[in-house]
């Protein structure tokens, strides 16, 4: 399915109750508790292979120059979809797949050695209510043709049970190419807080999939650091950083996620103290769509390299 087809579906569907009322629910705890572990030496700057900028990000930009910027921004990760989730974009970036395009994801590989940048997160999979995840099977062998370090998969059913199968078969096909698989979970949906999408990974066996812990469906969904220093650092295999404000003031919760979050430091998480608590095998990928300031005509790396820094400080 492709991520047009995807995003008009998503733009339609609504789960059951507004997602600005599941915020409004969860406002953040008091008394809140140090995170007892901290994942690495806060003294030392951040290898470059632990950091990556995630697609959304970049709005649009086409996957060999995505790759070259990356490098230039001194990450040694990317997330990448098959096509381009933004074709109607300020900055004027051409539509692009790399279903059919052979001789542009040969491109895209050659520019990822050049320029000694991975692929940390294949995006681009959701899992529909009534439909079968096995119609991505075809996009999972040009996931692992691209050499991608994982794919992530968000699921969008109401259905717990069938939600957690067909996250399950998710991960079994993943597995059967040799793909780490990640869960992504959104407040609101049936895997919607770090407790469920620790149960899914679980039901898929923890060998299979691993929880993707982005921050703003972390504390939006009621979690705080301590939760994730409590969690198994074994069922963590994934996490992407962004800032917000602590509850939801937009219309769509969708919409905000996809194009108008903030650099840390912009918003109210704890991102301080939530990364203080992240596995050290974990890559930290910066998810900030930051639409307005496109429309303003700050150019990506304007708009990006304050939260690279802060990453490679912290």
């Amino acid at each position: 399915m492709s991520w047009m087809r995807q995003r008009v579906r998503w733009q339609r569907w609504r789960p059951a109750g507004s997602i600005a009322q599941v915020d409004a629910q969860k406002e953040p705890r008091s008394g809140e508790r140090k995170a007892a572990r901290p994942a690495f030496d806060p003294g030392e700057p951040m290898d470059r292979n632990r950091i990556g900028i995630e697609l959304i990000s970049v709005l649009g930009m086409p996957p060999v120059e995505f790759a070259q910027f990356t490098a230039r921004m001194g990450c040694g990760n990317m997330g990448i979809a098959l096509e381009t989730m933004y074709p109607d974009n300020p900055e004027g970036y051409p539509a692009w797949s790399m279903r059919e395009d052979v001789a542009l994801r040969r491109a895209f590989r050659s520019a990822l050695d050049d320029n000694g940048v991975a692929i940390s997160v294949g995006e681009g999979f959701l899992a529909w209510p009534h439909e079968d995840v096995s119609t991505y099977a075809a996009d999972l062998d040009l996931m692992t043709e691209l050499r991608a370090g994982a794919v992530n998969l968000l699921s969008i059913d109401p259905d717990l049970a069938r939600a957690l199968d067909q996250t399950a078969r998710f991960a079994e096909m993943a597995s059967e190419r040799g793909l780490p698989a990640v869960l992504e979970y959104m407040p609101g949906m049936a895997i919607g807080n770090l407790s469920t999408a620790t149960q899914a990974a679980r039901h898929a066996g923890s060998d299979r999939l691993k929880v993707m812990v982005d921050t703003m469906h972390f504390f939006r969904s009621g979690s705080q650091p301590a939760d994730l220093a409590a969690t198994d650092p074994k069922l963590i295999g994934y996490v992407q950083v962004c800032d917000v404000p602590l509850v939801c003031k937009h219309e769509s919760y969708g919409e905000e996620a996809r194009f108008d979050r903030l650099a840390p430091g912009e918003g109210e998480l704890p991102l301080d103290q939530f990364l203080a608590a992240v596995p050290d095998h974990c890559i930290v990928g910066l998810e900030t769509p930051m639409m307005p300031k496109a429309r303003a005509g700050i150019g990506a790396a304007e708009r990006l390299g304050p939260a690279i820094s802060w990453l490679q400080a912290i």
